[in-house]
């Protein structure tokens, strides 16, 4: 190519930079970027006829069966039960019967099912065998075929039966012609028996509305276990009649009662969900220890945190006073609660308080010569009174020491290791690593972690102990009106993974059915699309927001724990930053970083224009949103995200100009852009730019001349020298 060509593109560089200053360039990712243009895509198990299908089922059952025709729903719709359905059946047939409705406007004449509902008659047959217990390891299983007359939902017991009505609701489908269920033939079961969510209430309190929202969203993707973390440092969050001393002095006035409770549980039961309480022992404890410092490994006085992390107060497991106390307080919870599982939490103990108390170290002698050990006998020690008042204890895996009861299940936050080695020694578990929701990685992440990954070797014995796994949501940087956008729509990804077979994780696929899953489940009250509005509101003030969206819809929150070490969080932090604002999956960068992948790898008109178009966008939007921040105070911090935005679509058009004449781009002007790149992948206001990566991949591409990923006819030089 000639010195001066592209020089349209030059003219629109930052005049006088000094790129060579900059040690990092753009030529120096081109090998990598060619090794992840040429990686094959994982295999998957779903025909392409069926992906092309406009199907949006999330979790995708087991097997479908499309066929020609459709069903039309009218007002004529109705539903009747046969079998022996329970109350559980009839409530959920007539919350579908209220969702239609609202869904499409149609009055049916049918308002309700109820006992009398029988007959093979109507528009949807229910037929059910017996009611269900809602338990671990209970007939999930259903089958629902749908032809042009009716039909029929078929399932051993009622949690089959909820689970199907899902699948019938997210069938709903409409053109020109009305509203239609398309005609299939679907056989499906859960691949794995547990399918949790934690919420965390503990360091945030969130209220009944919260829960049961989430309730709802959790009994869509089919998820059957909430699990609710109840006491951290900051807050113990449910009534003790018998201790009623935990909540005056340890909630701050923010906690259930226990008739809140009993409604908490109720509604999940409704919905096929088990609900598990956790109470965190022997540390994470302030919250017990301000009202009964007597029980602690050290003297106090306690008071309750207000940041997070910190030292981990511990009960003291010498005093005998601490097992008369604990006892009385289960045997009052394991009444309340009726699922068979109390969660005693066991993580992140130091030590550092009983090596520094003398009776501690006193009780220790002769026989116990750790910390480990002496947790160990105390986790002991309380499961031997759990399990007196009929329940199984969950811990993380932490309590996974020499000889812990059978019984006890474990959770592993901290890896697969601890999962597996569990499985091996015969207790039941949960894996939570990689499903840790507030870390705010893509939906990708979590969808692509299996807990049984191809390839892993364990005996069928232990296989069958992996119950599943629990997606998480910590509550330091939540608050009601954001925590349904840290836990929506990614619990789906998790279900579905939880759910549906190995080999269906198509990520591309997921993330379009992931979309159309997040507007039901808005349908369903959860507020993580709405609230984002509000926020964006609050933060541009009475100004025009939309330019801010455009900004927003490319951004998202730093991930893993980089908030929480870059800021000074209190539970009194407003929490409602532009950071705040943003979401995990922003759909605009992906949807952008889909095209830019395609259109690399095999070079086409229309997925050209469409890139042309989105970065034209983002330039066009430059002069408003900048406008935008300027008059709000609160989003000065986000400027070099929108400056890069600018920058970055100007450099994306460029490198499509010189991919149109189909010649290799100068390499001084690719080295220049490494300025660009680089200050584009700073953080800022606590949030970070997701189509970076996209665009380096355009310039790559450039320097090619647009010959696509896998057509490897460059020099060494060109992968990666300059």
């Amino acid at each position: 190519m000639e010195p001066d060509a592209c020089a349209g593109w030059i003219a629109l560089q930052q005049p006088g930079r000094e790129a060579e200053k900059v040690g990092r360039s753009v030529l120096m990712v081109l090998a990598l970027a060619l090794a992840l243009a040429a990686a094959p895509a994982l295999a998957d198990g779903v025909p392409g006829p069926l992906k092309q299908s406009g199907l949006t089922l999330m979790p995708w059952p087991a097997h479908v069966r499309l066929r020609e025709g459709r069903l039309a729903l009218a007002k004529q719709f109705d539903i009747a039960v046969t079998g022996h359905p329970g109350q559980r059946v009839y409530d959920a047939a007539s919350r579908l019967l209220q969702h239609l409705q609202r869904r499409t406007g149609i009055a049916f004449r049918q308002h309700a099912v109820a006992a009398g509902s029988e007959g093979e008659q109507a528009v949807l047959v229910i037929k059910v065998r017996r009611p269900g217990v809602l338990r671990i390891g209970e007939d999930e299983s259903y089958r629902l075929k749908v032809d042009s007359r009716h039909a029929v939902l078929t399932a051993e017991d009622g949690l089959g039966v909820l689970h199907g009505l899902q699948t019938f609701a997210q069938l709903l489908q409409a053109d020109s012609s009305g509203y239609y269920f398309p005609t299939v033939d679907i056989r499906d079961q859960p691949r794995f028996q547990w399918r949790g969510l934690m919420i965390d209430v503990a360091r945030h309190f969130e209220p009944v509305d919260v829960i049961e929202r989430n309730l709802r969203g959790m009994a869509a993707v089919k998820m059957n276990v909430l699990h609710l973390h109840l006491s951290d440092n900051q807050g113990f969050r449910i009534q003790s009649n018998v201790f009623p001393e935990l909540t005056e002095l340890g909630s701050r006035g923010q906690y259930y009662t226990q008739a809140e409770i009993k409604q908490i549980i109720r509604y999940a039961d409704d919905r096929g969900i088990l609900v598990v309480p956790e109470f965190d022992l022997p540390s994470h404890a302030v919250s017990w220890l301000v009202s009964h410092p007597e029980l602690a490994s050290a003297p106090g006085p306690y008071h309750l945190y207000t940041r997070f992390g910190g030292k981990n107060p511990a009960f003291d497991p010498g005093n005998p006073e601490t097992y008369r106390f604990l006892g009385r307080f289960f045997k009052e919870m394991a009444a309340l609660f009726p699922a068979p599982y109390i969660h005693i939490g066991g993580d992140e103990n130091s030590g550092r308080q009983w090596d520094n108390n003398p009776t501690i170290q006193a009780y220790m002698q002769p026989a116990i010569t750790s910390d480990t050990a002496l947790q160990a006998q105390f986790i002991q020690k309380l499961a031997g009174m759990i399990d007196a008042d009929g329940k199984r204890i969950i811990g993380w895996d932490e309590i996974l020491q020499p000889g812990l009861e059978k019984g006890a299940i474990i959770q592993s936050w901290r890896g697969k290791d601890s999962l597996y080695q569990a499985a091996r020694e015969g207790h039941r578990a949960i894996l939570s690593n990689g499903y840790y929701l507030d870390l705010l990685y893509p939906a990708s992440h979590a969808y692509l972690n299996d807990p049984i990954p191809p390839g892993t070797h364990l005996e069928r014995a232990a296989r069958r102990n992996i119950l599943g796994g629990e997606a998480e949501v910590g509550g330091d940087l939540v608050r009601p009106a954001t925590i349904d956008s840290r836990i929506w729509p990614n619990a789906a990804a998790v279900a579905e993974r939880l759910w549906s077979p190995q080999d269906v994780r198509d990520v591309a696929w997921m993330d379009q059915r992931l979309r159309a899953v997040n507007l039901e489940l808005e349908e369903l009250g959860l507020t993580q699309i709405r609230n984002q509005g509000m926020l964006l509101r609050q933060l541009a003030g009475q100004y025009e927001v939309e330019p801010l969206r455009v900004l927003v819809d490319v951004i998202s929150p730093v991930r893993g724990y980089q908030r929480m070490a870059s800021g000074d969080y209190t539970i009194y932090s407003p929490l409602a930053s532009i950071a705040d604002a943003a979401t995990a999956n922003p759909w605009a960068a992906i949807r952008f970083n889909e095209w830019v992948n395609r259109f690399v790898q095999h070079p086409d008109a229309d997925t050209e224009e469409r890139i042309r178009t989105q970065l034209e966008q983002w330039l066009a939007n430059g002069p408003a949103l900048e406008a935008l921040l300027e008059r709000s105070p609160a989003l000065h911090p986000a400027r070099p995200l929108a400056q890069s935005l600018v920058t970055l679509s100007k450099v994306g058009l460029q490198a499509l100009d010189c991919i149109d004449q189909k010649q290799p781009a100068p390499r001084a002007w690719a080295r220049q852009t490494t300025t660009d790149f680089l200050q584009a992948r700073e953080p800022a206001a606590a949030t970070k730019l997701r189509m970076v990566d996209a665009v380096e991949r355009l310039v790559v591409a450039a320097l090619k001349g647009g010959r696509p990923a896998g057509a490897d006819a460059t020099s060494g030089e060109e992968r990666g020298g300059g």
